[in-house]
């Protein structure tokens, strides 16, 4: 029986042969044959089996839930979105590939706990993922639960920076995080120059961890949070009235106001009844106020009247084609609703992208093989008693798998690109910076991550390298609150009454600076306080502030204790003779100084009297004895030049040596009469006629100096001195130069005594190291020079060697310290302060007698260059004249330099220093009468030897004439 196949609409069916029946060679190709097609028709119903059981998995619907308040601001935004993405989404097949989306919606209604509950809901249903929650304090809770059941939340709203991925895996902010929006605050307060804000927000998670934020922000440029001022979410009016009181009585006038949509409005309308809205104050909200603006399309005149003024922040989107195409489709969006329409705010835009960055992630989970599907939770399946039913909620399976396909989705929304940071952070945070006004509001620049504060829009700033210098930090003028263009200070004196403490050394000695008014401890007179009270007198403000006395009035206080109170907040400054030290300037901060200060030397000086040697003072010792050897040095090398060509440098030796120094001496008076013939002589007489004009007019004015103008001597020269001795030195009790002298300069601390009062002072010195007293005192240029000014017995030694100056001590980051040092700078420009000095400080007759301190003798060290210089010029001449006299000495004596033998060495030199003393004519014509008797001796030889024709005779006789000729042009 032959094999037949019989086909089926699935599978073909092969009949097998029975036993026993015969195949022919035919019939059995004809199977093979038939064998290969039915393999390859079950590969090809395997294959596309398998297919459609991939395609399987994929269900026709997947369910996303949401939780927000649908009647609040950004919920009606959100719902409408929400609903448009859907509908976009399932519109497009490409996306989804077939699968659509259906949300079901949760209406909070304002609760927080209903948003919790909704969302166990939520749990017990095939929820694959949720949008929302709407606020950051249900966040916090919900997270615990979306983590536990693997179901991921993503929120377009919840902005709290504490929402953290490492605490809540499972939750996805799809918005910009609060941290950026309070970097932009932070970068605001520092470019308009303020240092110190008043925090006013709501007292839950959103509020305070934002504000929380801003502090740290604030502390990175060196400002700071100086009063908070937290309200309950639903607080009434009196309550919002109580706080702003508060603030009103504190001394910042910069306000950063975080809260909600419905808070913000009420906060604002009670600051204006209490005057908070005019000249002065400065008011910055975080995007609440400006997802108002978007929102409402009209907004009441009462409104616009205690919004003018405000800075706000809004969440950059850039714009698009798709941002556009979705703002123009928006009225016609809401008008579905049958309600008054309203606009779209920047959290529609993230809540639309929030849909699409979901639908693009469940897409790449289904092609990455993931299932929905749920199990149990055995930590809730052990719970026993009560009905809350918990044991409903189930696990999803793949949540992991879906969490990672949201945050590896990379796209463009309507908000802009569509990306995660490592962080979880969306990429490209930015801000535009908004000032409102009565008529509307205008955009006044942009912050951005990346670049900062600018007038152009980040995205044009991503393709250049970041520039966050002080220059291109810019921003349009702002119109603030009271419809002034100009900029507020900032800061006001606190309204509460209170006086500025102001510490005032109570000072023992140099009254002139410093002291009390008889009878009372609150009174001061000064140059210090004439200076205070002047630069206080020019401030655009009053500055209420009460002198208080520092010290028992026994001994001078010591200011860098002084300065410590301040930051105890004992005092809120410090007046007086304060030095500006590194070590003060880390306690307190200081204003411009306003006189000059420094440490110097003052010791006993007496008068030097001219004397018969008093022209050998101008040079020191070492500066005789070089200068002299240089006279001798050069003037043996010109002779040595000249001495072959010169008749005026040759003679008898003793004639020569007389010569040598008669040059040599004579050039100091540019007298010398002999003249210079060598190239090299000349050269070297140059360079030392130049050495010895600078020394000749060195010596000619400090020798006038010395004769003319009353000389004092010390044998202290300096501070040097003092730290090579072992002499005690007197400092001024109470001031920084025990620290200086010690900490910096490592005197020992048994050397150093402390004196109080300008007698003593004079009594010290007068004693001397040896009679119990002091060598010097170190003290403060201001108290050496009032000293000095009746005491002509001392003086100050050496420069001064430390480099500062006097000013008031405010406490850290006060603006009052800047705002009196422009002040002082005023004074100094309009001449006031040099007036205050002179009333104070005016010198008497004793310094200004023309009395000087002894200057040092002229050292070597302030002419070795000169010497070194003329030095290598007579070095390299003699090196040059050398080559020369062996060039000569070669050509003239060639049998000298020819013969062989160690024994011709000493003769051979002593002929080449005979040819080098030799005067150079005689050398020539010497030289000049051996090639003629040469050539003589030859042409006699000639002539014995052979007789030759009359021709070769005159040839010879042309030959010797033409050598004598050549040995007389040589």
């Amino acid at each position: 029986m032959a094999a037949s196949v019989v086909t089926g609409p699935c599978y073909p069916i092969i009949t097998i042969l029975k036993a026993g029946d015969r195949i022919s060679p035919s019939s059995m190709k004809t199977n093979v044959w038939l064998l290969i097609l039915v393999l390859v028709a079950l590969l090809e119903v395997f294959s596309s089996y398998g297919a459609s059981t991939n395609a399987s998995r994929r269900p026709e619907v997947v369910n996303v839930g949401t939780v927000f308040s649908v009647a609040t601001m950004i919920g009606k935004v959100a719902k409408v979105a929400i609903e448009a993405a859907i509908e976009d989404v399932n519109s497009d097949p490409s996306v989804l590939n077939g699968t659509n989306l259906k949300v079901i919606m949760q209406d909070t209604n304002y609760s927080g706990f209903l948003g919790i509950v909704e969302t166990l809901q939520f749990m017990e249903t095939d929820i694959v993922a949720i949008i929302g929650p709407q606020t950051s304090v249900t966040a916090h809770v919900v997270s615990y639960i979306a983590d536990e059941l693997r179901t991921p939340l993503l929120s377009f709203s919840a902005t709290d920076p504490t929402l953290s991925p490492l605490q809540f895996p499972f939750f996805v902010r799809t918005t910009q995080n609060d941290l950026f929006q309070m970097s932009a605050i932070a970068e605001m307060v520092e470019y308009y120059g303020w240092r110190e804000v008043i925090a006013v927000y709501v007292d839950d998670d959103h509020g305070r961890n934002g504000i929380a934020a801003l502090g740290d922000k604030l502390a990175e440029r060196r400002c700071k949070i100086s009063y908070k001022a937290p309200l309950r979410l639903e607080a009434k009016r009196d309550e919002i009235t109580d706080a702003l009181i508060k603030v009103a009585l504190a001394e910042s006038r910069v306000i950063v106001l975080h809260t909600y949509t419905s808070t913000g409005p009420q906060i604002l309308k009670v600051s204006q009844y209490l005057g908070m809205m005019g000249n002065g104050y400065v008011w910055i909200t975080t995007n609440w106020l400006s997802t108002i603006l978007d929102t409402n399309i009209t907004l009441p005149q009462e409104s616009k009247d205690y919004f003018q003024g405000v800075l706000t922040l809004r969440l950059h989107t850039p714009e698009s084609d798709k941002k556009r195409k979705l703002v123009a489709r928006w009225r016609n969006l809401t008008q579905v609703l049958g309600s008054e329409s309203f606009g779209l705010s920047t959290y529609g835009l993230y809540a639309y992208d929030t849909v699409w960055l979901l639908a693009h992630a469940i897409d790449r989970f289904f092609d990455q093989g993931g299932v929905i599907s749920f199990s149990n939770d055995s930590k809730l399946s052990n719970l026993q008693g009560g009905s809350l039913h918990l044991n409903a909620m189930s696990i999803f399976d793949d949540g992991k798998l879906l969490l990672d396909s949201i945050l590896g989705v990379d796209m463009t929304g309507v908000s802009g690109q569509v990306r995660f940071t490592p962080d979880r952070n969306l990429v490209h945070p930015a801000c535009d910076i908004i000032n409102v006004l009565q008529t509307g509001y205008r955009k006044i620049g942009y912050w951005s991550n990346y670049s900062g504060l600018s007038m152009e829009a980040p995205e044009t700033l991503y393709m250049s390298p970041p520039n966050r210098s002080i220059s291109a930090q810019q921003l349009l003028p702002v119109i603030w609150p009271g419809e002034t263009t100009q900029k507020p200070r900032g800061w006001v004196f606190p309204n509460n009454g209170r006086h500025l403490r102001i510490g005032v050394p109570k000072r023992v000695s140099y009254r002139e600076f410093l002291s009390t008014s008889d009878g009372t401890s609150d009174q001061f007179t000064g140059y210090c306080i004439d200076v205070f009270t002047a630069a206080v007198n020019l401030l655009p403000y009053a500055v209420p502030y009460k002198l208080i006395a520092y010290g028992e009035g026994k001994e001078n206080p010591s200011s860098t204790k002084l300065v410590q109170l301040i930051t105890t907040n004992y005092f809120d400054a410090v007046v007086g003779d304060i030095a500006i030290t590194t070590e003060r300037t880390r306690m307190a901060d200081f204003t411009q100084p306003y006189i000059e200060s420094g440490l110097v030397v003052v010791a006993p000086v007496r008068q030097q009297n001219s004397n018969a040697w008093a022209f050998l003072r101008p040079f020191s010792r070492e500066m005789w004895i070089v200068t002299a050897v240089f006279f001798i040095f050069v003037g043996t090398v010109v002779w040595i030049l000249e001495h072959r060509m010169n008749d005026e440098f040759r003679g008898p030796p003793r004639r020569q040596i007389v010569t040598i120094l008669w040059f040599s001496f004579s050039t100091w008076f540019f007298a010398h009469r002999e003249n210079t013939v060598s190239a090299l002589g000349r050269g070297v007489l140059i360079v030392w006629l130049f050495v010895v004009l600078i020394i000749n007019s060195s010596y000619t004015a400090s020798l006038t100096s010395i004769l003319t103008v009353q000389q004092l001597s010390s044998p202290i020269k300096g501070i040097e001195t003092l730290m090579k001795t072992s002499d005690p030195i007197g400092y001024q009790e109470g001031s920084f130069a025990w620290n200086y002298l010690v900490n910096e300069l490592g005197i020992d601390e048994s050397r150093l005594v402390p004196l109080v009062m300008p007698e003593d002072y004079v009594k010290a010195l007068k004693k001397g190291p040896q009679g119990g007293g002091v060598a010097a005192i170190v003290d403060e240029r201001p108290y050496i020079e009032l000293f000095l000014s009746s005491r002509c017995e001392f003086s100050i030694i050496g420069q001064e060697f430390t480099k500062n100056g006097w000013g008031f001590a405010f406490q850290r980051d006060s603006p009052l310290a800047v705002d009196m040092s422009t002040a002082i700078l005023k004074l100094s420009e309009n001449g006031d302060l040099q007036r205050i000095h002179d009333k104070w400080l005016m010198s008497s007759a004793c310094t200004s007698q023309g009395s000087k301190l002894q200057v040092d003798r002229l050292q070597l060290k302030s002419f070795w260059g000169l010497f070194l210089v003329c030095g290598l010029a007579c070095l390299l001449a003699l090196l040059v004249y050398f080559f020369q006299m062996l060039r000569q000495f070669s050509r003239h004596y060639p049998d000298e330099l020819e013969s062989p033998g160690t024994s011709s060495r000493p003769r051979r030199l002593q002929t080449f220093l005979s040819f080098v003393d030799e005067k150079e004519e005689d050398v020539k014509n010497r030289s000049k009468r051996r090639q003629l008797e040469r050539l003589s001796n030859r042409g006699n030889g000639l002539d014995e030897s052979v007789s030759g024709s009359g021709t070769e005779r005159s040839q010879i006789e042309y030959s010797s004439n033409k050598s004598i000729g050549t040995l007389d042009r040589a």
